[in-house]
């Protein structure tokens, strides 16, 4: 940042040091995820959004899941997802997507990590739920902040028998993901009584609480940097987190979120693209409900089964890191 470009941040804080501008505890809660987008969007060289394209996505986007008649209740569908709606179910989604990051790999198909799990070959995303299920069905507690925190059981020797691949190919960056339970466990037990439901229940029924509260309570769901001044989130897991849940108990009890709308796609050069998608399909037909966790797993769907069918053109960039 040059001397003549304003800190937005500080300025706030000064503001607040004067008692100016003091923020009301009794706001509505908001990430600032959709902010930083469009921060970025607003000052970017080198990325640009096409208008005329976004409305065709948007009218080709919304034809395909009216067609498919998608909702929350196609997450629940795939067959791995846990079907229960209780709070061992609720353990697992925070456990998976603790860990749901960089599935990646330079080998080809045959070669590159991969889990069995109930007579299938699974990989990528679902390598890591299959793991998750085979690790319970072997009475591993992998489901228990206390396990996580335990060195003496879980063990790194433990955790690579828990991903073991049907390759020679390892899960990739195993060391981090032991970091990220051994963190959420020492988190759990110093400030949540080793509950995780006590994180939903602290939020309030806020969905941009608990994303907040996550991004606080947890480093390893803190992704954010400085662009151009000013601070930009991405909470991209934490957000993930936040939309599993709300999809699997479909807006009902622990899913139960009373502005849910304000996630945003779990993503970040395609925040604010996703944002002027959604809006367009709303100023199209105004009575759709769709946010942009519906989009965002409807678009991740899609580009699995074009994957598994020979069919996926569009390159995309890959980064070995817990963010991404």
């Amino acid at each position: 940042m040059s001397d003549d470009e304003v800190d937005f941040d500080l300025l706030e804080l000064l503001r607040q040091s004067l008692g100016l501008g003091k923020p009301d505890s009794n706001a509505p809660a908001e990430t600032r995820v959709l902010e930083g987008a469009e921060h970025v969007y607003d000052n970017s060289i080198d990325v640009a959004l096409d208008s005329q394209s976004t409305r065709a996505a948007a009218r080709l986007i919304w034809e395909c899941m009216e067609r498919k008649a998608y909702s929350t209740r196609t997450w629940s569908t795939h067959e791995l997802h846990p079907k229960a709606e209780n709070e061992n179910t609720l353990d697992f989604i925070f456990t998976m997507d603790l860990l749901n990051y960089c599935f990646w790999s330079e080998n080809d198909s045959e070669r590159r990590f991969a889990v069995e799990y109930q007579g299938k070959k699974w990989t990528g995303y679902w390598s890591l739920v299959a793991a998750l299920h085979r690790a319970l069905d072997e009475g591993i507690p992998i489901l228990s902040s206390d396990f996580w925190q335990n060195e003496d059981e879980c063990t790194e020797e433990v955790l690579r028998n828990v991903f073991r691949s049907t390759t020679d190919e390892e899960i990739p960056l195993l060391g981090l993901r032991m970091q990220c339970l051994r963190e959420a466990g020492q988190v759990l037990y110093e400030r949540f009584n080793c509950r995780f439901s006590n994180c939903l229940e602290e939020a309030k029924g806020s969905a941009a609480a608990l994303v907040n509260l996550l991004a606080d309570s947890f480093p390893c769901f803190r992704d954010e940097v400085r662009f151009e001044g000013k601070e930009v989130r991405f909470y991209k897991r934490a957000q993930i987190l936040v939309a599993d849940i709300w999809a699997c108990y479909g807006g009902q009890g622990y899913g139960a979120f009373e502005d849910i709308d304000k996630i945003t796609i779990f993503a970040g050069c395609s925040i604010w693209c996703v944002e002027m998608i959604r809006r367009q399909i709303i100023r199209d037909h105004p009575e759709a409900k769709i946010n942009a966790i519906l989009i965002d797993f409807f678009l991740y769907d899609t580009i699995k089964e074009q994957e598994s069918d020979g069919k996926e053109e569009i390159p995309h960039h890959r980064t070995r890191s817990i963010w991404y």
